[in-house]
């Protein structure tokens, strides 16, 4: 697995990120599901680099013109609910995708322990496509593995997958790395070293989930 850090180049990257992670600016959930978005956009429209194009003849008020478009059929999925703005963002960029959606979380089972609980999942056929998968932290890995394996049960194998996760913690990176195929790539905005005993993020920027939509029972 390939791993793109988009925070190791100097960009107004640092800027979203700077507030997503700042505890006064995360009071406001408004400003925090349109950082989301925004991050969804920059990654779609890096990646994007990696696909493939070919030129297109399209015809103007005057003449034809020659573009060159992507060709890639694309599937955009996320786990519920943290990495649904990141998901608009990313459609934003690539409005023809299909989309996926999976229903993952952390069911505790003893004291800090957990495993993580998938309820429901709705996928298009993968087949011959290219699997974008978001989640806005990457905490330990497990919910991206366990919701990979999952999509690719339900639709197929695609040609390639990037997983777009702006928060990544190294120990998660470690994990994927030596859990995921050649053919995937981990988009990130930002790397860190530590995790909590109850497996967060440090510094992170708390829980993604009820930042954006409010506190969960």
């Amino acid at each position: 697995m390939k791993v793109i850090n988009l925070g190791e180049t100097d960009s107004v990257l640092g800027n979203i990120v700077a507030q997503m992670r700042d505890k006064t600016i995360q009071k406001d959930s408004l400003r925090f599901r349109f950082n989301l978005r925004r991050l969804g956009q920059i990654f779609g429209y890096e990646l994007s680099k990696t696909l493939t194009f070919t030129p297109k003849e399209v015809p103007t008020p005057l003449a034809t013109a020659t573009v060159r478009t992507c060709d890639d059929k694309v599937v955009a999925a996320t786990i519920l609910r943290a990495g649904l703005p990141l998901h608009e963002g990313i459609l934003e960029i690539f409005d023809n995708a299909e989309s996926a959606f999976i229903a993952a979380y952390r069911k505790y089972d003893k004291g800090d322990d957990f495993h993580i609980n998938i309820e429901y999942c709705s996928c298009p056929s993968l087949e011959g496509k290219t699997l974008i998968l978001s989640d806005t932290l990457l905490a330990t890995g497990a919910s991206i593995e366990i919701s990979y394996r999952k999509v690719l049960d339900d639709g197929g194998e695609p040609l390639f997958t990037h997983f777009v996760c702006p928060i990544a913690s190294v120990y998660a990176i470690e994990y994927l790395q030596k859990r995921m195929p050649e053919k995937t790539c981990l988009w990130t905005a930002a790397i860190d070293e530590e995790l909590t005993s109850k497996s967060y993020i440090v510094p992170g920027l708390g829980d993604a989930g009820d930042l954006a939509y409010g506190d969960k029972l």
